[in-house]
């Protein structure tokens, strides 16, 4: 009787541990578009939160709203099929790339469903909103890497010690709780299944989900896949330089790169061990850094030649890049504090709640030493990512050993559902490896490696097609070799360093009325005149040979200034399609006339000036003839202010 009671008492309390998750309170509300964008409500998007518990399993009552957004598919197919998109980071918001998704493929037949994971982006409580902020004050101050190292680490222990002010219960930030998360909003939105599409970091998260809640999977896209979070950071440098090392071959091995670019290589360390001993400072636009000014050190530029291996456009462009270090070129390496900027754009918060939760604390720091020390004169791997290990040190100076992470994924291998891998050839964080390794935890997936391409391939339009017939068909074998059809890389070369192109570019694409507005008028009155005073001349209405002169003058200026301003604007949208990131540095060789225009049209402007000057009392409708010129020297004064002069 007594075994009876005990059995049966057992199970009571096996059944309540099973049920605590899905016991507490879950709700979906609608709301207000999280983006000011979308003001006008569009009934093929959803807004919303949903509420779950901060800590799953507790019984204390506090919940927290998840973001999301669902992108209601664009066919009239009646079928129920989503995509669950999981961003990166950890700590990027998934909503704030929603445009990716809005005339994806995917969506014409799948409802996409797009969140930020918990304390990200539109969540409730976010987390930080400004830590990355200060870690961009820290990178432009000149100062040793311990320096940098002691800063970043006292600026994320205040942000911690803010949150346990605040009340929020840092163990409750980790993939496992965004995986209940993803399970409680899958049953909110009343889908049986869905397809599970994860980048980045978020194809961790997307693991731990998998394994724990496998019956909620159709389908799972890993993209750019952590495959082991115990080497995540210890083969960071090696992962690096592996990818980097592609690039110098590239180089060394066709003629004409090695002629723009010879010894490539050498010349980057070189770079290393010259920032080392004298840094260069650089102007940047205040609304980036306070100061106006960033100084690079040899960790900035190990951080920066990094980064750009995420993207085939700016691998491209690495070239350029350590040669204008190398020339110490500061004026065109002011426009690449922007793309430090994006990187620091992600909630730090959570990301030292999620990584020194389950990614630092399972990593050797001995280890990482020992792989950065392979390459010598990288001298110690990069700091950005190695002062983690000192911050997360101090994160987790005061929690039980039991807060830690240590998640099993094991079970993976009884997976039923299909899986399709992506990893791109140069990237630097989650190499190809990571993506056979990945792809063997599986029973039945597919691994695709894609050539030229750095991380997130799969957002590429070779990518969006495989991922498309993968997922509208997971029974059948993907293009295995799809991206063999990639273009190869094409190293930019024979680039005119002009820092004032990457400026009128952002500042015309952004199409600012305000700030426009007089040069717009100023064109106009230059055209017109053209047109007008063209004909008069034509007709001999000006009998006095000054007048004659005086209006030949100005539709000469004007005529040079609107080429200048047209072609001007024609090479960027040329450029911009062909690679960017060319843009930061000036245009390719091929547009050296555009340079050329410009000191024609400053001449002729300053000539025109002072023969209205000097026949002032002479010239016949004064009035006309000074506004032209005052709308030339208007168009040069936003070429200087560009840097374009």
């Amino acid at each position: 009787m007594k075994l009876k009671a005990t059995i049966i008492l057992i199970l009571f309390l096996v059944v309540n541990i099973l049920s605590g998750l899905q016991a507490q309170t879950v709700t979906f509300e609608k709301s207000a578009p999280h983006l000011s964008q979308f003001k006008d409500s569009d009934s093929k998007i959803v807004w919303g939160y949903l509420n779950v518990p901060e800590t799953w399993g507790s019984e204390d009552g506090k919940t927290i709203k998840i973001a999301v957004t669902v992108l209601k598919k664009t066919s009239n197919e009646k079928s129920s099929k989503a995509i669950v998109f999981i961003q990166g980071g950890p700590g990027a918001s998934g909503i704030s790339n929603v445009w990716t998704w809005m005339n994806h493929p995917l969506r014409e037949n799948n409802d996409i469903v797009v969140f930020d994971v918990r304390g990200t982006g539109f969540c409730k409580p976010r987390l930080s909103e400004n830590l990355g902020k200060k870690f961009l004050e820290i990178l432009a101050r000149n100062q040793s890497e311990e320096d940098d190292e002691k800063q970043k680490t006292n600026a994320a222990m205040l942000c911690r010690q803010d949150l346990v002010n605040r009340g929020i219960n840092i163990d409750s930030y980790n993939s496992f709780s965004i995986a209940n998360d993803l399970h409680a909003l899958k049953t909110a939105l009343k889908y049986k299944e869905w397809n599970v599409y994860g980048v980045s970091y978020g194809t961790y998260i997307a693991q731990v989900y998998a394994s724990t809640y496998p019956k909620d999977i159709q389908s799972l896209v890993l993209d750019s896949a952590v495959n082991d979070i115990s080497t995540y950071y210890v083969d960071n440098t090696s992962n690096y330089m592996t990818s980097l090392q592609k690039v110098f071959d590239i180089c060394k091995n066709d003629k004409n790169y090695n002629k723009e670019y010879p010894n490539l290589e050498k010349v980057y360390y070189e770079v290393i061990a010259d920032l080392e001993k004298n840094p260069l400072t650089v102007k940047v636009d205040k609304s980036l850094v306070s100061t106006g000014t960033f100084t690079y050190n040899a960790e900035d530029f190990k951080v920066a030649i990094q980064q750009a291996l995420y993207n085939k456009q700016l691998v491209e462009v690495i070239p350029v890049l350590i040669y204008q270090f190398h020339e110490r070129k500061g004026e065109s390496l002011g426009n690449l504090v922007s793309a430090f900027s994006n990187l620091l754009e992600m909630d730090y918060g959570v990301y030292y709640c999620v990584s020194c939760n389950e990614a630092l604390p399972n990593n050797d720091f001995s280890l990482y030493k020992s792989e950065a020390s392979k390459f010598r004169g990288l001298s110690g791997g990069i700091s950005f990512y190695k002062s983690d290990f000192k911050v997360c040190e101090a994160w987790n100076k005061k929690r039980n050993e039991s807060a830690v992470k240590h998640y099993d994924l094991s079970n993976l291998s009884a997976a039923k559902f299909p899986v399709l891998v992506f990893s791109g050839e140069f990237d630097p964080i989650t190499p190809q490896a990571n993506g056979k390794k990945t792809a063997e935890k599986f029973k039945n997936a597919y691994n695709i490696n894609a050539k030229t391409y750095g991380h997130v391939p799969s957002f590429t339009a070779i990518g969006r097609e495989v991922a498309q017939k993968f997922i509208n068909n997971p029974q059948q074998k993907p293009d295995l070799d799809a991206f063999k059809k990639a273009k190869e890389i094409k190293l930019v070369t024979g680039v005119i360093i002009n820092k004032g192109v990457s400026k009128a570019g952002s500042s015309i694409g952004q199409f600012n009325l305000i700030f426009l507005f007089p040069l717009i008028i100023a064109l106009i009155i230059m055209l017109v005149f053209i047109l007008t005073y063209f004909i008069k001349i034509i007709k001999k209405r000006y009998p006095a040979i000054q007048d004659k002169v005086m209006r030949i003058c100005l539709i000469t200026t004007s005529i040079i200034g609107l080429a200048l301003f047209v072609n001007l604007i024609m090479a960027i949208i040329e450029v911009s399609k062909q690679n960017f990131f060319i843009l930061a540095f000036g245009l390719p060789e091929n547009f050296n006339y555009i340079f050329s225009m410009v000191f024609l049209f400053l001449g002729c402007l300053i000539l025109t000036l002072a023969y209205f000057v000097f026949t002032v009392k002479k010239t016949r409708e004064r009035g006309i003839a000074f506004s032209v010129i005052f709308s030339n020297i208007l168009l040069a004064t936003y070429l200087f202010y560009w840097g374009i002069i």
